[in-house]
Formats: C-alpha cells, structure tokens, sequence
C-alpha cells in the first residue's frame, strides 16, 4: 500500500509569460528519497519551492500530508511547519550564534522552552558533526559548517519533509562530501526528502527514484539503475553524458 504525503497533479507555474512549470506529475511516498536533477532553468527550483508555497501554482493540485495547498493561509502554515528546507546559500542570521540560529524558531514558532529548545539543538549538532561550533557565530564557521548548520536548523522544527535546493552547488569540493554524509544519514533514518542536485554519486547511493526535468517538465523519471543504465530519452543522455564525464 502506497502511503503518499506529496501529490501534484498538473501543477503549471507561470512567470508573466514565462511557462515555467508545464503540467507536473509526482507522487512521494513518506521514507523516499527523491533526487531531482536537470539543466539550470528547467524548473527545478520552482518546482520544490510550490511545495511549501514560496512560490504559488496557477493550475493543478499539490497536497502535502493530506492537506492541499490553497490560498487558505491556515493551510500554508500548517504545511510549512512540516516541511524543512535547506537552501544553496545558508541563510544563517549572522548576528545570532549557531546555537541561536538553531533555537530561534522553536521558541518563537513552536513555543518550546529555551533549555529544551537548547538540548535539541545540542544533540541535532552532534548528529551533523559539529557540536564544539554551537556558541561561534556563522562567520567563524567553514561553508561546509555553515550547511551542516542550516541542516540543522531545518531539523530542530521536527519536519516530515526535507527539500534541499542544491545543498552543495556554492561548497568547496573538500566540504561537498560532509554534507552529503549528513544528508545520507538522514534519508537511511527514514526523512521524506527531495533533493535537487548534480551530485550523481549521492543520487545513486540513496534516491528511490529520480526525475529529469527539462523546460517545465519531467522528461523521464526511474530508479537510479534505470536513468543511469538504460535512459529512455534523448534529453536525458545527453544531459547525463555531459554531468557525468566532468
């Protein structure tokens, strides 16, 4: 029995006259891993941002946990309170100290006590590697550092769903794979996550399946043995012909 927590149905996105999204179709079962990858401006972005409605969509449906996506702001809430996201730059308040960057939204948002809010950011750091960084402000920390924090921070909220925007396009080579080690813990622990990234190893390592989109739509989406060994479509080849002889 398949359990989905994300349904989209014929999601379209338009930017003025720009078509950004051209009749999307996924169904995410809770525990998948989903790998989305694709050439720059193929709607990658737009695609994960409309399911915690950073951006909206003008036709179709998206349902998350039960819950659709409407103009109803109750529902944008009560969505977005499930649904972490980690984005390419790590968005870290610079004033405030990791272990503040951390806290903020579970004592604000989710009303916890800060000694409690502390503990959990405590032990969500030890699980991503860096506890001895909790007191240093994100300028002291490396750009890998920065988006174990981030990942963090995603987490202290307890989501259901991990969206990650190319967790690893703006990191140094050497601190790429610390993240990656963090992010494939969490999906062997069980997180619903869609990641969108160029990491092909990764991809193959941990996605259930995986989706390539081209020009607002999914030109061909499979397992990773079916995209990496037997692609179905042109597009695809190419694409994979050029990302994986770099």
């Amino acid at each position: 029995m398949s359990d989905p927590i994300i349904i989209c149905r014929d999601v379209h996105k338009w930017f003025d006259d720009f078509h950004a999204l051209r009749g999307i179709n996924m169904e995410i079962d809770r525990g998948e891993v989903i790998v989305i990858f694709g050439p720059s401006g193929s709607g990658k972005s737009t695609f994960i941002r409309t399911i915690n409605r950073l951006e909206e969509h003008q036709r179709g449906q998206i349902i998350v946990d039960n819950i659709e996506l409407t103009h109803d702001v109750r529902n944008i809430a009560a969505i977005r309170s499930e649904i972490g996201m980690v984005f390419q730059s790590f968005n870290l308040f610079p004033h405030l100290t990791v272990r503040q960057n951390i806290t903020l939204a579970p004592i604000w948002v989710k009303k916890i006590p800060k000694e409690e809010a502390d503990e959990i950011a405590m032990k969500l750091l030890i699980r991503v590697g860096c506890p001895e960084q909790a007191d240093k402000f994100p300028a002291q920390l490396s750009g890998g550092q920065q988006q174990r924090v981030a990942i963090t921070r995603a987490l202290a909220m307890e989501p259901k769903i991990m969206l990650f925007d190319e967790p690893t396009s703006a990191l140094d080579p050497e601190m790429i794979k610390e993240v990656l080690d963090v992010m494939i813990s969490l999906a062997n622990s069980g997180m619903t996550m869609l990641v969108i990234t160029h990491e092909m190893g990764f991809a193959r390592a941990v996605a259930d399946r995986m989706f390539f989109f081209d020009e607002g739509l999914v030109v061909e989406s499979g397992t990773p043995d079916e995209i990496f060994e037997h692609p179905k479509e042109d597009r695809t080849k190419l694409f994979l012909s050029q990302i994986l002889t770099h």
